[in-house]
């Protein structure tokens, strides 16, 4: 090595060293940093240099940097170089190969990579053409030693990468390296292979010898490498190669599940190898992974791993050990993908008949689903779904058993434990390495449990007898155990259940799983052959549960209305459901109202013979104001309109509906409240938004927002449900049909269609100065109390980010909480509810609707004036609400909108 190139070798390595000490001032580092790219862009002594800097004798940074000086000259120089230049190069770099690392377990890592990007580097530059032995030379390099044979691992993995998975080479470099590659796979397989099955013979060999663990662990590091580099190429090879040999390769990573220290990375493989698309009869050899020795090695591998995971299941704070957790995690993957694989090839043209070995898969597909990680469980949801409701493999014996096991293990999936910011449940410490909070791990439970849904809902296809026999069970079961408040809650000192007492997540996994099952009957079952009897029995049950506990009522509720389907086939037990559903209001008054309601809307022929009853009741509730919140009322509202539709009697419903009506049309087409919804001085006066607020002091303005919230939801309701009958005879006998379009269709009349047309000048006016109140002139008059009382409110904005609502607290936290938050609540629900309106009376009122005279300069001056000053996430409701409705359907459609936007246009 000559003076110059020594001097500045020296020099290079000061400041290698400059970088990296922690002492070194800024200004130093970033002079150092300068010299060396300077260096490697215009030095010519890069290569002696690099060559130099990269010897044993150095430390790792500096040897570190010498072997990118030599990656820096073959990425950017090669080109320009002279062929024997090229050739010294490559040969010094293959010295370094063969003699210029420290032994396997001593070399570090990065050192390593260097140098395979490196060879890498080369390789595609002068592959096949101008160094045609490579492989060979790879090949030779591997009978030197470990440290060589995982370089050689590492350079093929590279290779793949960038050939393959990131294509860093231009596209005919790229095509010629790639088809090389693939006319010599059945060589670099077979080489691959053996190198596995070598070390790895020598790894369990050596590691039973005394004083052999260093060897034994350098065998297993190539072991290792070799895996990692068959994962590179098994994701993209002809399917062929994975199956050669009797599928050497897939009987190979199976053995290796049960080796600690290989099992990851050999499940990470077999993931991949089955996890392959293509032609099904290419992908049929995969199926010898349902033998007797294959499904021996998994699910001994799986039993293993669990116990190595935690030790002690029982306890909820033991330690989980990451690497066996994550091949857990792999092996249920692997799992996933084989039943996959099976649904695809059973009943498909290629004739694969189902295996005999199906019982022993689905028992350790079962043992995922049962196994305390949350994580675990829901990985297994797809795929038992699909087996359920696959054509053939649903009917087998096998499937339908194991159906019954998957009703039993939902019965404690359901329940929502495991968070991990607590210790009550082994599932806890397993969460702690899979989510980073409880809101995390609550968005991934909802989901979790729809899965859980779709796949009792598919079984209960195939069984559906069997799954409401569980349901009843675990309804009776609840019903008669005590309530559990557990020990942490703020509701404890009122002996009530926070939502994460024990009772109430039992209650409510039980009441999602009641409601999966009984809906699936009436659809798969034969009317003389449902269990009417029983389930009027768990009717009565439910309707003899007594408790005034918020949370246990509303589950309770729902299962009402679950069994309430059983209720048609027994017409006497009707009033008794409804006196329990009315005697509940005053403990859950929102869930008996959603009860009410859904069943009036499933079945409201059912309760017309009770409607006097119900409508006498709900007349009472209304009499009291602060009984009902206005949600509540209207949903009453709305169970009422939608019974009445069978009438089937166009007059009776209109008086039904004027009288229903009566109160909230007297008050809306006031004098006064025309006045209030016209000027927006006086609207902020009148709901209040313009004085300041002590705690307590908005009792007559907070009237007055509820008259005007309860107004609208009127409106919204009748509008929204009031119909005629669908059957075109029933429509002409009971007066609806108002006459035929020139291409015979029926021009139908709905009865709520007068009371709401009196009702919408004012409503459009609501729109219109609504609106305004976004002008300047109308903005300063807010009060301090409101000045922010048009901002986003704080649920919308979680919706926007996509963030859930705490978990924690979220029973014990009212809806809104200061006068600022319930005026913003009152703006946004009044703003939205108005457009609904607006959207739904196309579609209800039809041709009553759109040939209001003017119709278009009204929607105009009112929904579209002041636009300029609405803020964004104002008009998003807007646009959304009225899009999703004004869906184009028929003549009448096209012509208002016609008539709209003309109006729009030359308004503008």
């Amino acid at each position: 090595m000559g003076e110059p190139v020594s001097e500045m070798c020296d020099h290079l390595i000061k400041a290698v060293n400059v970088m990296m000490d922690a002492e070194s001032s800024q200004i130093y580092r970033l002079e150092a940093l300068k010299f060396c790219e300077e260096f490697k862009e215009k030095c010519p002594f890069c290569v002696p240099c690099g060559l130099h800097l990269a010897d044993k004798a150095q430390t790792a940074v500096v040897r570190h940097f010498g072997l990118q000086i030599l990656e820096h000259v073959i990425k950017f120089r090669w080109n320009n170089m002279p062929q024997q230049e090229k050739v010294q190069l490559k040969n010094c770099a293959m010295g370094l190969l063969s003699s210029g690392t420290y032994p396997i377990l001593e070399e570090e890592s990065h050192i390593k990579d260097v140098l395979a990007r490196i060879i890498v580097e080369m390789i595609k530059r002068e592959w096949p053409q101008h160094w045609p032995d490579m492989l060979k030379e790879m090949e030779a390099l591997t009978s030197i030693g470990e440290a060589q044979t995982e370089l050689v691992m590492m350079i093929l993995l590279r290779l793949a990468e960038d050939v393959i998975t990131f294509q860093t080479l231009p596209a005919q470099r790229r095509r010629d390296i790639q088809q090389t590659l693939t006319q010599n796979m059945d060589s670099i397989f077979s080489f691959l292979l053996t190198i596995l099955q070598l070390h790895v013979d020598e790894y369990r060999k050596l590691k039973k010898i005394p004083g052999q663990e260093l060897q034994a662990k350098a065998h297993c590091r190539v072991g290792v490498a070799a895996l990692n580099t068959l994962a590179g190429y098994i994701d993209w090879v002809a399917l062929a190669h994975l199956t050669n040999d009797n599928c050497r390769l897939l009987e190979m990573l199976c053995l290796l599940l049960s080796e600690t220290e290989l099992q990851l990375e050999a499940a990470e493989c077999l993931l991949i190898a089955i996890s392959r698309k293509g032609k099904l009869e290419d992908r049929k050899p995969l199926m010898v992974l349902f033998d007797d020795v294959a499904m021996h090695y998994i699910l001994s591998a799986a039993q293993s791993a669990d116990g190595a995971a935690t030790c002690n299941k029982s306890s909820p704070t033991q330690p989980v050990v990451e690497r066996h957790y994550i091949f857990l995690k792999r092996l249920c993957q692997v799992l996933c993908s084989l039943g996959s694989q099976l649904c695809f090839l059973v009943g498909s043209d290629v004739e694969v008949d189902v295996p005999a070995n199906l019982s022993k898969y689905t028992e350790a597909f079962l043992a995922f689903t049962t196994h305390p990680s949350q994580f675990l469980r829901s990985s297994t949801q797809i795929t038992w779904g699909t087996l359920f409701r696959h054509e053939i493999l649903s009917k087998d014996p096998v499937i339908i058993q194991m159906m019954i096991k998957y009703f039993r293990a939902t019965m404690t999936n359901l329940v929502k434990t495991g968070f991990p910011s607590r210790n009550d449940s082994p599932s806890c410490e397993y969460s702690r390495h899979d989510f980073d909070s409880d809101e995390d791990f609550n968005s991934f439970f909802n989901s979790f449990r729809a899965q859980q849904g779709e796949a009792v809902r598919n079984a209960c296809r195939v069984v559906p007898l069997e799954g409401f026999q569980i349901a009843a069970e675990w309804l009776q079961y609840q019903i008669s155990t005590p309530i559990d408040i557990g020990t942490t809650g703020s509701k404890m000192a009122e002996g009530l259940c926070s939502i994460l007492s024990p009772s109430a997540v039992q209650w409510d996994a039980m009441t999602f799983f009641t409601e999966s099952v009984v809906g699936q009957i009436f659809k798969n079952v034969e009317v003389e052959k449902l269990p009417v009897d029983q389930g009027i029995e768990l009717l009565q049950a439910v309707l003899n549960y007594d408790t005034q506990d918020p949370l246990i009522l509303s589950c309770v509720l729902t299962n009402l209305s679950s069994l309430f389907p059983f209720v048609t086939h027994r017409p006497h037990f009707l009033p008794q459901v409804l006196q329990s559903i009315r005697s509940n209001h005053q403990s859950d008054l929102r869930h008996a109202c959603s009860s009410i309601i859904k069943m009036s809307r499933d079945y409201p022929w059912f309760i017309l013979p009770c409607f006097d009853i119900l409508y006498n009741q709900v007349k009472k509730l209304f009499s009291n104001e602060a009984l009902l919140t206005q949600m509540e009322k209207c949903a009453l509202i709305e169970a009422l309109v939608l019974i009445s539709n069978q009438f089937k009697d166009y007059t009776k419903q209109k008086a039904f509906l004027e009288e229903l009506m009566a109160t909230v049309a007297a008050r809306w087409t006031s004098d006064e409240m025309r006045q209030v919804l016209l000027e927006p001085a006086l609207f902020l006066a009148f709901v209040g938004a313009d004085q300041l607020m002590a705690e307590g002091t908005d009792y007559t303005t907070g009237i007055n927002r509820s008259r005007l919230s309860f107004c609208v939801y009127t409106i919204l309701g009748v509008v929204k449900r009031a119909r005629w009958p669908a059957d075109l005879e029933e429509a002409k006998a009971g007066g609806f049909v108002a006459g035929y379009t020139p291409s015979g269709a029926p021009i139908y009349r709905n009865p709520c269609t007068p009371q709401v047309l009196a009702l919408l000048p004012n409503l459009l006016a609501l729109i219109r100065t609504h609106n305004n109140l976004f002008l300047p002139e109308n903005m300063c008059r807010l009060s301090e109390t409101f000045s922010r009382a048009y901002e986003v409110i704080e649920v919308e904005r979680k919706v926007v980010l996509g963030l859930t609502q705490p978990v924690l607290d979220i029973y014990d936290s009212p809806v809104y909480k200061t006068h600022l938050e319930r005026m913003q609540g009152f703006f946004c629900t009044l703003y939205d509810n108005c457009y609904h309106i607006l959207g739904n009376a196309g579609l209800s009122l039809q041709q009553d609707f759109y040939t209001i005279e003017g119709l278009a300069e009204q929607i105009v001056g009112s929904a579209l004036i002041s636009l300029d000053n609405v803020p964004d996430h104002r008009l998003r409701p807007m646009l959304h609400i009225l899009l999703s409705y004004w869906t184009i359907r028929d003549t009448n459609h096209i012509e208002a909108l016609d008539e709209f936007n003309q109006s729009k246009f030359s308004s503008a």
